[in-house]
């Protein structure tokens, strides 16, 4: 008891971090459309999956998934028919943070795409995970 009263800062933080962690795996329990990026990574080399990033030109310029290819968002729902060849193949849409990439996911969803997935934290995540990025325009 004496230890938690001299450190109660620190205690204080351990249990704030602890329930913002357990509290985003609650709420991501039910969604299995979020991925990791490890289970990002995954699907692509299991089940050859497709990454589309759906970020501006400038933002897929500085750096990208390996093998990406980039829809911008905005163009998303009319360019959707160069997607019909990958209707079967899983399909990983990405961005910065992962909050246009759920917009995405939701306008192919739309379009009759059923195997939709969103690398939650986007590009920023998939590059704090060690993740490679490359440069080249797919």
């Amino acid at each position: 008891m004496e230890f938690l009263q001299q450190n109660l800062a620190w205690a204080a933080l351990a249990a704030v971090s602890g329930g913002w962690l357990l509290f985003d795996f609650v709420r991501n329990q039910g969604n299995k459309s979020q991925l990791s990026p490890i289970e990002a990574t995954s699907l692509i080399n299991r089940e050859d999956a497709i990454v589309i990033d759906v970020r501006e030109q400038t933002e897929f310029s500085k750096g990208h998934i390996p093998n990406a290819r980039h829809i911008p968002l905005g163009d998303l729902g009319r360019r959707s028919a160069d997607l019909e060849k990958f209707k079967d193949r899983p399909i990983i849409l990405c961005c910065a943070t992962g909050a246009r990439s759920a917009s995405a996911l939701a306008t192919l969803k739309k379009a009759g795409f059923d195997k939709l997935y969103n690398l939650r934290g986007g590009i920023i995540e998939w590059e704090k995970a060690g993740q490679p990025v490359g440069r080249k325009k797919k």
